[in-house]
């Protein structure tokens, strides 16, 4: 195998103990699971809740072009004109309901997505910094653990 002849650049740190420099934030957990389970049913169920939207307002338009003519036909009878009427305000509420409900649903998902992704880069140079930092304490404790092997075993070559 190759022997590697490039040098290996440590940050070691004189003071005792673990010191973390100005504006260093440890790394934050990750979503909790309620959030996680949130942003797993929003898609699903922003869609379908759109879908639905869709379907309802279609079908309440047509109900409509097929109850109008009928209507100002049998112009008389009262009764079904208030329950079609009824029914097509009732049909075009759920349908508005719905569409809010479901955008409502994909918005949040989307931002929480960018939100994630935004926050990606920042975290990996967090990452980065701490193994850095813990690189160079670990020299530095095997620096100074060679430093006391190397005094005791000078000290039990002068006792022989």
């Amino acid at each position: 195998m190759a022997e590697r002849s490039q040098p290996h650049h440590l940050q070691v740190h004189t003071q005792p103990g673990y010191n973390a420099p100005k504006g260093f934030q440890p790394p934050k957990k990750g979503p909790a699971v309620s959030t996680i389970l949130v942003v797993l049913t929003a898609l699903p169920v922003g869609s379908t809740l759109l879908a639905l939207a869709g379907i309802t307002f279609v079908g309440t338009l047509v109900g409509l072009a097929v109850a109008v003519p009928v209507f100002l036909i049998f112009s008389p009878v009262l009764v079904p004109a208030a329950l079609g009427l009824g029914l097509a305000v009732t049909g075009f509420i759920t349908s508005g309901a719905l569409g809010v409900t479901s955008l409502t649903s994909l918005s949040y998902f989307f931002n929480y997505l960018r939100q994630c992704v935004s926050q990606m880069p920042e975290r990996l140079g967090q990452t980065k910094k701490r193994m850095q930092e813990m690189a160079g304490q670990a020299a530095q404790k095997t620096k100074e653990l060679s430093q006391t092997v190397e005094k005791k075993m000078q000290e039990g070559q002068q006792r022989t």
